[in-house]
């Protein structure tokens, strides 16, 4: 039914989709994070102008959780399942980066140029730190 590529420093794989109950679970995994983001939303509100906070936590956050995941998932034996519920579907949920792409943009249209690079490059650099160190807390680095 469906097929999704996993490649990481450990393991090169292709998990099968291929039950209703696992692109069930996938589903209810993704709204649960879109709902954890909407909730950051809701606690940490985008101030016109200024950096929108709460997306770059759910970005970072969820860079971190990735990398905890894939270092975790090449150490220990896990279900099938387990990759694509929680990676493409809770996490994948939860991130967004056509938010931060937006978000960006408003900040540069809205004449704020050098913050909007803070945000992209911070974002971006801080996103591949957060990966590292969630594969490094499993004792594997992230390459």
């Amino acid at each position: 039914m469906f097929a999704c590529a996993v490649s990481t420093r450990w393991q090169d794989e292709t998990v099968r989709i291929d039950s209703l109950p696992t692109v069930l679970l996938i589903s209810v995994a993704g709204a649960g994070g879109a709902l954890a983001r909407y909730g950051l939303e809701q606690l940490w509100p985008h101030q016109a102008g200024g950096v929108p906070w709460a997306t770059l936590a759910a970005n970072l956050s969820g860079c971190l959780l990735i990398g905890v995941l894939s270092g975790w998932l090449a150490r220990h034996r896990a279900p099938a399942w387990c990759r694509p519920v929680l990676g493409i579907g809770f996490l994948g949920g939860y991130t967004t980066f056509s938010a931060y792409a937006v978000q960006w943009m408003t900040l540069v249209v809205d004449g704020r140029p050098f913050l909007g690079a803070v945000y992209l490059l911070g974002t971006l650099g801080g996103a591949m730190a957060a990966v590292y160190l969630g594969a490094a807390l499993t004792d594997r680095p992230a390459s």
